[in-house]
């Protein structure tokens, strides 16, 4: 699956039009303190913490949908003001970029393609990340889960990244670590770019065949320098 391209012709690289890019586990690590955000309000409001897999099991809406789970309709505006804060106030010492993501952005964005995210991240967290973390400025549309009404895997994030640029499926990329981001991809028509280096589902996402696996940011990086094409680029090669 893990392929980089060297030796080839530009013609032989793979044609890529636009990159979508999950958030957690794969842009930034932050799996750490979203299990902590959700444990200091499960503490605060109930009294008890869950272990990182049963936080994972809310996973799929964005926060509110998890968050009713653990502390009822009643008390779910405040436990959201609370989880934010949390998350908002912990951010510089619990969360932080994967080595190399942002050079990767970086060339990325020099080949003059669409960027864009799809998370399942409520949009209140996301933007905290991307804007912390100084990466939201490469992006042309960040869908959120609050920017859907049928979360991963269903594909209607995807979907809208496709139609708001008329991207031809077969060229985009979609990245992301988890079994959702893999399925969203293929029913989207689009390829499935499995980032393994903080995956919590590592066995699930290779057990689905994604179409590339890459087990670090810096070989993800390297074959976008030498295993792709871009539109602007057939002519005269990458650099």
């Amino acid at each position: 699956m893990n392929s980089d391209g060297e030796g080839r012709s530009v013609a032989e690289r793979r044609p890529v039009a636009g990159v979508i890019f999950d958030v957690d586990g794969t842009l930034t690590r932050t799996n750490d303190l979203i299990f902590a955000s959700f444990n200091y309000v499960a503490q605060k409001y109930c009294g008890r913490r869950y272990t990182p897999p049963e936080i994972i099991a809310f996973f799929g809406p964005p926060e509110e949908g998890a968050l009713v789970r653990i502390v009822g309709e009643e008390a779910l505006g405040p436990a959201m003001e609370d989880l934010c804060a949390f998350y908002r106030e912990n951010h510089a010492g619990m969360a932080g970029l994967h080595d190399g993501i942002e050079e990767t952005l970086a060339h990325l964005r020099e080949q003059g393609i669409p960027l864009a995210v799809f998370t399942g991240k409520g949009r209140r967290t996301t933007l905290i990340t991307l804007e912390a973390l100084n990466i939201d400025g490469y992006f042309d549309l960040i869908v959120s889960g609050s920017d859907v009404r049928r979360h991963k895997p269903h594909p209607e994030g995807i979907r809208q990244v496709l139609d708001r640029f008329s991207l031809p499926p077969a060229d985009v990329l979609m990245v992301g670590d988890s079994l959702g981001d893999i399925t969203s991809a293929r029913d989207a028509g689009v390829t499935p770019v499995a980032a393994l280096w903080d995956s919590y589902d590592r066995e699930r996402v290779l057990g689905a065949s994604p179409a590339y696996a890459f087990e670090s940011v810096g070989d993800l990086g390297s074959w976008f320098r030498t295993g792709v094409r871009y539109p602007s680029r057939t002519a005269e090669g990458n650099s």
